[in-house]
């Protein structure tokens, strides 16, 4: 089954506050998330998962879950199908005391978005060959939020960006944060680099000073 752009009825940050809302009990699934998350889908599955890497808010380890998560969805944009979703991930349960304060100021930076996105520069997003290239760029941004750096300052957050940039352009048909996500991107890429250029230089430091 392909993947299917939709334009919205509701608003990112009201979307998000109906999810908070329906959100019992103390714990859901992000299969049961998914579901909540309605008629926007995947890519609001997507900047949901990505709230705890650019808010300091505390989820324990859901990195490399989130991350494999948004890679999946990337996927299935890329080539514009359904991604396969593993159980194993799906079925994963969150603690609500941890959602709700994620969703409380997740709500407050999509109420931000809301007020500026629209869509425009549509030759970026309104055709199968750009949704695809644009798929494979959140593809990568979520192999970049798996890389085990979370220790490091912004590690998590550059790539979080990305992503969700990716999937606010994509999802609203906005060129403008389409760009902004490549540039977060290739912002991460740098980054990293220089961390391992860092390291490099230290490893080669320490060996010649052991050496001396």
């Amino acid at each position: 089954m392909s993947v299917q752009f939709q334009d919205n009825k509701k608003s990112l940050s009201q979307t998000l506050n109906d999810v908070s809302q329906s959100v019992e009990g103390e714990s859901i699934t992000l299969r049961q998330l998914l579901s909540l998350v309605g008629e926007q889908g995947l890519l609001l599955f997507c900047m949901i998962l990505i709230i705890p890497f650019l808010l300091p808010v505390s989820i324990p380890g859901v990195s490399t879950v989130f991350g494999l998560l948004i890679v999946l969805i990337g996927i299935g944009i890329t080539i514009n199908r359904l991604p396969w979703l593993p159980n194993r991930l799906m079925e994963r349960s969150l603690k609500t005391a941890d959602l709700r304060p994620a969703f409380e100021r997740g709500a407050t930076l999509f109420a931000r978005l809301d007020r500026i996105i629209r869509p425009r520069m549509l030759a970026l997003t309104s055709n199968t060959i750009s949704n695809r290239i644009n798929g494979l760029a959140l593809t990568f941004s979520g192999v970049l939020l798996m890389a085990p750096l979370s220790l490091i300052p912004f590690s998590n957050t550059i790539p979080g960006v990305a992503v969700l940039f990716f999937a606010v352009g994509i999802l609203q048909r906005d060129g403008l944060f389409i760009i902004l996500g490549y540039l977060m991107m290739i912002a991460t890429i740098v980054y990293f680099g220089a961390l391992a250029l860092g390291a490099i230089a230290m490893g080669q430091g320490l060996s010649q000073f052991i050496g001396s």
